[in-house]
């Protein structure tokens, strides 16, 4: 959108993980307010009526109609904790919350370059965006013990989706894309 650039390529305006994005990941879409490419976006246009604010959550109008609804539905990348995510950075400090979306992201490249065989990519992004730092890190550690050099790529992507699964299984999770029908 003309006139709309941000500094933070990582987190949205209304709370999306772009560093988790597999469009940004692919280098399909610069992230929020990252210049050419990127669509008009109404958010991006309210935020540049109202001041410019970085996120949401730092308009004086927050939350407004504009956050009605826009949990619901997923598109490349999960919307299940945009909300959630918004409030949290609102919480934390949008400083301390991108250093916890640094390590989700690096967790996730660590995931792609060694576990995705072609296959577990939408897993890893959608499971990295709603797990806990915590969980992340468990599955991290059990899969750094793998004797990783001696299994082929798939049973290794089919073992990292199985702890996945089962972190997923214990906080009530479901790790799939939930698409408007």
């Amino acid at each position: 959108m003309k006139g709309f650039q941000r500094e933070d390529l990582s987190f949205s305006l209304c709370g999306l993980n772009c560093a988790l994005c597999p469009m940004k990941l692919d280098g399909h879409c610069p992230g929020c307010g990252g210049g050419t490419g990127n669509q008009s976006c109404k958010i991006a246009r309210c935020s540049l009526e109202h001041g410019g604010a970085a996120y949401c959550f730092q308009c004086g109008e927050y939350p407004c109609g504009m956050c009605g609804g826009i949990d619901r539905f997923d598109s490349f990348i999960t919307h299940q904790r945009q909300l959630a995510d918004m409030e949290k950075a609102r919480e934390m400090g949008p400083e301390r919350y991108g250093a916890e979306l640094e390590e989700k992201e690096r967790i996730l490249r660590f995931l792609l370059e060694n576990f995705n065989d072609g296959r577990r990519k939408t897993l890893f992004c959608v499971g990295v965006n709603l797990l806990e730092l915590e969980a992340l890190w468990e599955i991290s550690a059990q899969l750094a013990n793998l004797e990783v050099d001696s299994l082929p790529l798939k049973e290794k992507g089919a073992y990292a989706a199985r702890l996945f699964q089962e972190a997923a299984g214990r906080q009530g999770l479901d790790l799939k894309l939930r698409r408007k029908k």
